[in-house]
């Protein structure tokens, strides 16, 4: 394994172990799954509308600003909480309960 690969299962690792996480789906650019921890059925559905999510955000942070790009969307309801972390190959989807040490925090700014 190289050291991109070690970081990403590192981080992926960390991620998993915080409490409150309740999954996380990795795909690639054309949607297909790298890995998830929800089962067949909620992946495909998480992934599509994830997928669309990340789309319409990258979207509108080119329009407020060509020259920039979307690194990272956060969103929140009384109940859970979204991050959406585009890398270069990839797009991180984690879900988690709220009330929790932020995933903002657990992932840190160098680790995508």
């Amino acid at each position: 394994m190289n050291n991109v690969q070690n970081e990403f299962e590192e981080t992926l690792k960390r991620i998993r172990s915080q409490n409150g996480v309740v999954g996380v789906i990795v795909v690639n650019n054309n949607g297909d799954h790298i890995t998830s921890t929800f089962d067949n059925r909620s992946s495909v559905r998480h992934s599509e509308m994830m997928m669309k999510l990340a789309d319409n955000a990258k979207r509108f942070v080119r329009n407020l600003d060509p020259s920039n790009e979307l690194t990272v969307s956060q969103m929140g309801s009384k109940r859970r909480e979204v991050v959406l972390a585009p890398g270069k190959d990839f797009i991180m989807m984690v879900l988690r309960e709220q009330n929790h040490k932020s995933i903002m925090e657990i992932i840190g700014a160098n680790s995508l």
